[in-house]
C-alpha cells in the first residue's frame, strides 16, 4: 500500500524555471516566504548546465564528444555522473535486447537528428550499413568510470539524459531541503510531497497532439517520475513519409510499425526515459507484452484501423484502479 504524500507545514507554491537542452524547464515547489529563490533557481540550473556539459552531443568539448572523437584502442575517464547514465543504459539495452542503444550517434547525425546538418531527406542506403556495423552496445567496455574506444563507435545519450537531468534537478532541490517539488524538463516529470492543502502533484499524461480530444489520464507524482517519447516530437516529412527521430537499433533507420507514443512511469526519470525509448522502438503488441513482463507502467499509443489505439500496461492498470 502506497503511503499518502506528508502534508507541508507552511510555505506556499512558488514556480521558477529556465532553459536547458534546447528546451525549458520548470519547477513548482512549496517553499517558506523567506526563500531565497533565485540562488534556488541557479542552484537547479547548475544541475543542469553540468548534465549538458558531460553528455551534449551539441557540445563540441562535452565529455561525450570527446569520447566519440578519441582514438581507437584508448580509454576515456568519464565524469562519474556520466558513468552513471551509462551503466544504466547498458542495463536497459541487456534488458530490452537492444531495442535501446546508445551507441547511435553517427547514425543519429546521419539521419539529420544530430548537430550535423540535415541534408533534406533520408541519408542513401549505402551510407547506412557501414555506421551500423560500427555501433552496437554490446561493443562498449566500461570499467569503472573508463570507457574504451574500440574504434568509430558514437554515443547518443538523448534517450536517457534529460530524464537524468530531471533526477538531477530533484537532486538540487533535495540538498536544499525543499520537501516538496514538481519538476519539469521538456515534458518530463518528477514529484515528491504534496501540496499545501494535501493533495499530491497531479499531471496529465502525454499523448500525441491529433488525440488531444480523447479523455484524459491523470496521475499523482507521489515519488514518481514519467516520461513520454513520441513519433511527433522531432521528425521530417520526405516524399509523402514521415521519418521520426526514434531509430530502431536493427536497420539503422526510423522505426515504421504503428507506435505513436509510450509514457513510461518509473521511480527515477532516467529510467522511465531509457524504457520510454525502448518500447517506443518495439511493436505494439510487443511493447505492451514486455512492459507487462517486465511490470514497467506503461501507455502505448498507436495507429490502428479506426485511428488512435491506447493500451495500457497491467501495471499502470493497477495505478489508476
Amino acid at each position: 500500500m502506497t503511503t499518502p504524500p506528508a502534508r507541508p507545514v507552511g510555505g506556499s507554491v512558488r514556480a521558477f524555471g529556465g532553459a536547458t537542452m534546447g528546451t525549458s524547464w520548470a519547477v513548482k515547489a512549496v517553499l517558506p516566504a523567506t526563500t531565497d529563490l533565485p540562488a534556488l533557481e541557479a542552484m537547479v540550473q547548475r544541475a543542469l548546465d553540468a548534465v549538458v556539459a558531460q553528455m551534449s552531443p551539441w557540445e563540441p568539448v562535452s565529455d561525450l564528444c570527446r569520447y566519440n572523437r578519441a582514438a581507437a584502442a584508448s580509454w576515456t575517464t568519464l565524469p562519474a555522473a556520466t558513468a552513471t547514465v551509462l551503466r544504466r543504459a547498458i542495463a536497459v539495452a541487456q534488458q530490452s535486447n537492444g531495442a535501446f542503444d546508445p551507441t547511435l550517434g553517427a547514425l543519429t547525425d546521419l539521419w539529420g537528428f544530430g548537430p550535423r546538418p540535415f541534408s533534406g531527406g533520408p541519408p542513401l542506403e549505402g551510407d547506412i550499413a557501414p555506421l551500423l556495423g560500427a555501433a552496437g552496445w554490446t561493443r562498449l567496455t566500461l570499467d569503472g568510470d573508463a570507457l574504451f574506444q574500440p574504434g568509430g563507435l558514437k554515443l547518443d545519450l538523448n534517450g536517457i539524459a534529460k530524464g537524468f537531468g530531471v533526477d538531477q534537478a530533484a537532486a538540487a532541490l533535495d540538498r536544499a531541503g525543499v520537501k516538496s517539488y514538481l519538476v519539469e524538463v521538456g515534458g518530463e516529470l518528477r514529484g515528491v510531497g504534496a501540496k499545501p492543502d494535501g493533495q499530491p502533484w497531479w499531471v496529465e499524461l502525454e499523448r500525441p497532439p491529433i488525440a488531444n480530444d480523447t479523455d484524459k489520464t491523470l496521475v499523482a507524482l507521489h515519488d514518481l517520475a514519467v516520461a513520454t517519447s513520441g513519433d511527433y516530437r522531432r521528425f521530417f516529412d520526405h516524399d509523402g513519409r514521415r521519418y521520426a527521430h526514434t531509430l530502431d537499433p536493427a536497420t539503422g533507420a526510423p522505426t515504421t510499425h504503428a507506435t505513436v507514443s509510450v509514457t513510461v512511469l518509473a521511480k527515477d526519470c532516467m529510467s522511465a526515459d531509457a524504457w520510454a525509448t525502448a518500447l517506443t522502438v518495439m511493436a505494439p503488441e510487443a511493447a505492451l507484452a514486455f512492459a507487462a513482463a517486465h511490470d514497467l507502467a506503461a501507455l502505448i499509443v498507436s495507429r490502428g484501423a479506426g485511428g488512435l489505439e491506447e493500451r495500457l500496461s497491467p501495471a499502470l492498470q493497477a495505478m489508476l484502479d
